[in-house]
């Protein structure tokens, strides 16, 4: 395993905006994710459109997400995924070594923790299915609303994501059912308002207790729902299921107190507003930092990836200057520019 100035562990947008940083201070990357794509929670929305980056106008989660992840890859970083990191360690030669679940070793001289808000995963319908069914059309995420146009479509849930997936899609589809297995709805006011005004078919009370299966076991045909306060059961037929339950956040690594990290409500880790923590070589980007006059925008885990690098270069070489000199007027843009006007411009 090669030595890297730096691991950041996390493909959020703070991650990636660390890398592509990283790349204009000539600094060697890695980044370890955790879940098996870019992006961090802006995959959970990629439909939804985001106002608040600047320089951007609205533009969708996945479209946003596509940006990032070529602005974050511009530099070459080694991209590591699937890798959740458990602990991390100094090593004799004052490297540090990160260590994923899987017992993998990412040896660097520096670490940028860019987490976020944590390790989302979506919780599975409590049943037992083919796990095949989540390549063909049970969905735990929905990432592109066209794919559901003129189907069948069953939503199991009874938050605000499911209330808005059912709100949007039932523009588009040709029915929509949403599940939910009380009458109380923990969604925004307005959103809640538009469901029960919709055509949207609304099941209370109700949770599945079968996935029907075609003849061939490929693909789901249908589901079976219970009502807990009649026993009644019901047959929906569907063309996709898509359940949206909640989310189980697991602990990061940085929560075990042998690191020393110095943290804010048992979650965030303190630092500086120039994304210093309490571990000497560790920096803290995005939503996982925390310090007086914080701001959790995208933009702000920009400002926060920046700092963290330029800290790093100087205290990999002292001479360094400050800071990059901006991207209109710095030299490893150069070919990257010529490349861009022969695409565009010739």
């Amino acid at each position: 395993m090669s030595v890297k100035d730096i691991t950041i562990i996390g493909g959020g947008p703070a991650g990636l905006y660390a890398a592509f940083y990283a790349g204009m201070r000539d600094l060697d990357v890695r980044i370890v994710e955790t879940q098996k794509t870019l992006g961090g929670k802006i995959n959970f929305y990629p439909e939804k459109l985001v106002w608040d980056v600047g320089g951007i106008p609205a533009t969708t989660g996945a479209n946003l997400i596509d940006q990032m992840v070529e602005q974050g890859r511009a530099f070459n970083p080694e991209v590591i995924l699937d890798q959740k990191i458990s602990r991390f360690e100094k090593t004799a030669d004052s490297l540090f070594a990160s260590e994923s679940e899987s017992g993998n070793r990412f040896l660097s001289k520096r670490i940028i923790v860019a987490t976020g808000g944590g390790i989302f995963n979506p919780k599975k319908l409590p049943l037992q299915y083919d796990v095949k069914f989540e390549e063909k059309n049970l969905h735990y995420n929905i990432y592109r609303l066209n794919a559901f146009k003129g189907k069948k479509i069953v939503i199991v849930g009874g938050g605000n994501t499911a209330v808005d997936w059912a709100n949007n899609l039932v523009e588009i589809a040709d029915e929509v059912h949403l599940v939910h297995r009380n009458d109380k709805f923990k969604a925004h006011e307005f959103n809640y308002r538009k469901l029960i005004e919709s055509a949207v078919t609304v099941h209370t009370h109700s949770l599945v207790s079968e996935i029907i299966p075609d003849q061939t076991g490929s693909f789901i045909t249908s589901i079976k729902i219970r009502n807990d306060q009649t026993d009644e059961d019901t047959i929906l037929d569907l063309d996709e299921l898509v359940v949206n339950i909640g989310f189980d956040n697991d602990l990061n690594f940085h929560h075990d107190p042998a690191l020393n990290f110095q943290l804010k409500d048992d979650y965030y880790i303190e630092g500086s507003a120039k994304a210093q923590t309490a571990v000497e070589g560790v920096y803290a980007i995005g939503d996982i930092l925390e310090f007086d006059g914080k701001v959790r925008l995208i933009a702000g885990a920009y400002n926060d990836a920046a700092n963290a690098v330029n800290q790093i270069k100087q205290s990999l070489d002292p001479s360094a200057d400050e800071k990059a000199k901006v991207s209109s007027h710095n030299e490893v843009f150069d070919e990257k520019n010529k490349e861009m006007k022969e695409r565009y411009y010739l």
